[in-house]
C-alpha cells in the first residue's frame, strides 16, 4: 500500500503539480504585501504615539558633565515615558516675543559684572523653563530675501528705534517708514563698510582665496560681515544682549551670520584655530588688561598666519583723543601696551595705517618657544586641551601650536584656497586628529550628503528657489550637509554638540564652513525668530536620556521663523513621538521614507511652522 502511495499518479498528475506552484506563489505573494503594506503604515502621517517624554528636563544635567554623546543612527529608541495625551503648547505672553533664555537681562544682574560675567550665558532651572510658544510680534512679516535683505528689513519685525538715533552719525540703521534701511556704517566705518572693507583690502589680500572664516568682535549690527560676503569671506559675528538693544537680531534679520555673545571670562564658544582673519572695530574690549587674557584667546582661535585688524582707539589716537574725550598720555600708553603684548605673543605688526593697524600670527611656535627665554609671560600652555570651548574657563597662557620639523612649515597643515577648500581633506583629518575619521570616511561623508540633499530637494522644492537664507544643522558632523549646500545663495550655522564622541568643528572650519558648540538641553545663544531652515540629524535620539526632548523642540519653534521648516532624521518610533509633540506646536508636518527606500528603519520628518503672531492685549 505505502508502495501504491509513493508511485501514485495522482502526484505525478502535470495540473496537480501546476496547482502546488500556484499556491506556494500565492503563499509568497500574500508574505509580501503584508511585509510592504506594514511598512507603508509605519510611515505614514497617523503615526501617533500615546506616551510623550516629559519627565527629564534640561538643567538636570549639569554644565559641568562630562559625559559622552553617541551621535550615530541607532534602530531601537526607547524614550521615559511619563504622560499621556497630546499637549497644546499655548503662546507664551507678548512680553516674551524677544526672549532669548540664556541670555535674559533680568537673570543676568544677578552675576557679578567682573570681566562682563553678567553678559555671558546664565540659562534658567527647570522649573523657570517656559512651556510655551514665543510670539512673533503683532504685523510681523517674512523678511526679504537675500541679497536685499542685507540693506532692508520691517519695523514691525524687530519694532527698536534706538540705533537709529544713537547710532544716527554712524549710519548703521535708519528708520523709513514700515522698513529699516541698513546703509552699511559703522562706528569707525560711518561712510560704509564697502569703503572700509576695500582700505583693509589695500593692506592685506582679501580676494585671493586664502582668507575665507573671519571673526567680529562686538559687531553691531554685522555690516562688516555683511559686506565681506560678495569676497566670499563669512564672518561668525558676536555681540552680546546689552544697551544696544537687538544688535545681533539685526544682523540676523539682515542674512547675516551672527550670535549673543562677549568676551568674558569663558572662551568663545569655537575651536582653535578656527578663523583666517579676527576684527575688532572699537568694539571696546580691555585688550591690554587682565594680563591680555582676551588677545590672548584671539591668538586661540586665530589660524597660524591669520590676521587681528583693530581699528578706534587707541589707533591714530593723535587724531581722535578729543572726540574719544580721553587723554594723549592714556591712549599711548594704552597703544604701547598692546604692541608690547602682540610681541609677546610672537605676533609681527604687518601695517599701521590710518585708522587701522594690522597684525599676523606667526605660521608655527619654532621661534615662540624659543622667545619664551626673553618673555616671561605669557608663557605657553602645557595643555592640549585647546578646542575645549563649552564652559571653559579663559587661560593667561598661549595656546600651543601643533609639532613642525622646519620654520617654513605651517602648524597644523596649510589649507587650500577657497573654494578647493570646501571639498579638500581637511589637514586635521590627514593627520589624524580626530579619531575614526579617516579620508576615504570624508569622501564618503560628502558623496551622502549630496544625496540626501538631492533627496531633500525633491521633499522640499523651496530648498534650491532662494527661500531660505538662514540655515541650521543641529549635528553637523563634518559639515556634508553645508558642503552640499555651497552653490545656493545661503549660509548654515554647524552646530557640533558638546560631549560628542567626534569633535569635528575644527574640521568644520578648516573646509571653510562657521559654526559653534552648544549643548542641547540648553537654548541657543540666538534671538527667536532668526533661522529659515533647522536640520536635525539623529539629535532626539542623541539626547533621550539627558533631556525632555520637548524643550528641545520648544527651543526650535522658539528660533523658527513663521513658516520656515525642520528637517528631522531619525528612527520612526522616536519621529512618531516627535510628531505627536509638534501637532501642539502649531506645526504641520509629514514623515517621510528615507533616500534609500521604505525598508530602512530611519526616516525623514519635515515640518513647516505655521505663521501666526501675537495680541497686543494678548493674556497667559
Amino acid at each position: 500500500m505505502a508502495k501504491e502511495q509513493d508511485g501514485s499518479p495522482k502526484l505525478r498528475h502535470p495540473e496537480f503539480q501546476r496547482m502546488r506552484v500556484t499556491l506556494t506563489i500565492g503563499v509568497i505573494g500574500l508574505c509580501v504585501t503584508s511585509y510592504i503594506l506594514g511598512a507603508w503604515q509605519g510611515t505614514s502621517n497617523s503615526i501617533k504615539p500615546s506616551f510623550i517624554s516629559t519627565k527629564t528636563r534640561c538643567h538636570d544635567l549639569a554644565r559641568s558633565s562630562g559625559a559622552r554623546l553617541d551621535f550615530q543612527a541607532h534602530h531601537q529608541v526607547t524614550f521615559n515615558e511619563s504622560s499621556l495625551g497630546l499637549e497644546k503648547f499655548p503662546p507664551c505672553q507678548l512680553k516674551y516675543s524677544e526672549y532669548t533664555p540664556c541670555q535674559d537681562p533680568r537673570r543676568a544682574r544677578k552675576f557679578p559684572k567682573k570681566m562682563m560675567q553678567y553678559r555671558e550665558r546664565h540659562c534658567p532651572k527647570k522649573e523657570e523653563l517656559l512651556r510655551c510658544l514665543i510670539p512673533a510680534p503683532p504685523g510681523y512679516k517674512n523678511p526679504f530675501k537675500w541679497p536685499k535683505s542685507r540693506d532692508y528689513a520691517w519695523y514691525n519685525n524687530i519694532p527698536h528705534r534706538e540705533l537709529s538715533i544713537e547710532k544716527a552719525v554712524q549710519n548703521w540703521i535708519q528708520v523709513e517708514g514700515d522698513l529699516l534701511r541698513f546703509p552699511g556704517g559703522g562706528t569707525m566705518f560711518p561712510h560704509g563698510a564697502d569703503a572700509y572693507i576695500e582700505d583693509i583690502n589695500a593692506l592685506i589680500p582679501l580676494n585671493d582665496g586664502n582668507i575665507r572664516t573671519a571673526l567680529d568682535t562686538g559687531c553691531g549690527v554685522a555690516s562688516w560681515g555683511a559686506y565681506l560676503m560678495k569676497r566670499n569671506i563669512i564672518t561668525m559675528s558676536f555681540a552680546p544682549r546689552d544697551s544696544h538693544e537687538a544688535q545681533v537680531q539685526f544682523a540676523l534679520e539682515r542674512g547675516v551670520p551672527a550670535m549673543i555673545g562677549v568676551m568674558g571670562s569663558e572662551r568663545i564658544p569655537y575651536p582653535a584655530r578656527a578663523f583666517d582673519m579676527a576684527h575688532c572695530s572699537r568694539c571696546l574690549i580691555p585688550w591690554n588688561k587682565l594680563d591680555g587674557i582676551y588677545l590672548i584667546e584671539v591668538d586661540r582661535v586665530l589660524r597660524p598666519g591669520g590676521y587681528w585688524i583693530l581699528s578706534g582707539p587707541p589707533i591714530h589716537w593723535k587724531r581722535h583723543f578729543k572726540g574719544w574725550e580721553r587723554t594723549e598720555e592714556d591712549l599711548k600708553q594704552e597703544q604701547d601696551e598692546i604692541e608690547d603684548l602682540a610681541k609677546r605673543l610672537c605676533w609681527k605688526k604687518v601695517v599701521e595705517k590710518g585708522d587701522l593697524a594690522i597684525w599676523q600670527k606667526p605660521i608655527n611656535h619654532i621661534e615662540c618657544v624659543d622667545s619664551r627665554k626673553v618673555y616671561d609671560a605669557p608663557q605657553i600652555c602645557k595643555g592640549n586641551d585647546v578646542d575645549s570651548a563649552w564652559y571653559k574657563k579663559m587661560e593667561t597662557c598661549i595656546s600651543p601650536l601643533p609639532y613642525v620639523k622646519t620654520e617654513d612649515e605651517v602648524a597644523g597643515g596649510a589649507l587650500e584656497q577657497w573654494p578647493i577648500r570646501a571639498s579638500a581633506v581637511p589637514p586635521r583629518i590627514t593627520r589624524g586628529s580626530v579619531p575614526g575619521l579617516t579620508p576615504e570616511k570624508f569622501q564618503e561623508d560628502n558623496k551622502l550628503w549630496s544625496e540626501r540633499v538631492d533627496h531633500y530637494k525633491k521633499l522640499i522644492p523651496p530648498l534650491g528657489k532662494r527661500r531660505y537664507r538662514n540655515v541650521m544643522d543641529m549635528n553637523a558632523g563634518m559639515g556634508g550637509f553645508a558642503a552640499a549646500l555651497i552653490k545656493y545663495p545661503l549660509w548654515v550655522m554647524n552646530v557640533v554638540p558638546s560631549g560628542s564622541p567626534r569633535d569635528t568643528l575644527g574640521v568644520i572650519y578648516e573646509r571653510g564652513f562657521i559654526g559653534t558648540y552648544q549643548d542641547w538641553c540648553e537654548a541657543f545663544s540666538t534671538y527667536p525668530r532668526t533661522y529659515d531652515l533647522i536640520h536635525a540629524d539623529n539629535i532626539f535620539s542623541s539626547y533621550q536620556n539627558r533631556c525632555d526632548i520637548t524643550y528641545i523642540l520648544l527651543e526650535m519653534d522658539r528660533i523658527l521663523r513663521p513658516e520656515g521648516t525642520v528637517i528631522i532624521r531619525d528612527t520612526v518610533e522616536v519621529l512618531g513621538k516627535v510628531q505627536a509633540i509638534t501637532e501642539g506646536m502649531r506645526w504641520k508636518s509629514q514623515i517621510m521614507d528615507h533616500e534609500s527606500g521604505p525598508f530602512n528603519p530611519e526616516k525623514i520628518l519635515v515640518a513647516v511652522k505655521t505663521y501666526w503672531t501675537g495680541k497686543p492685549a494678548q493674556k497667559q
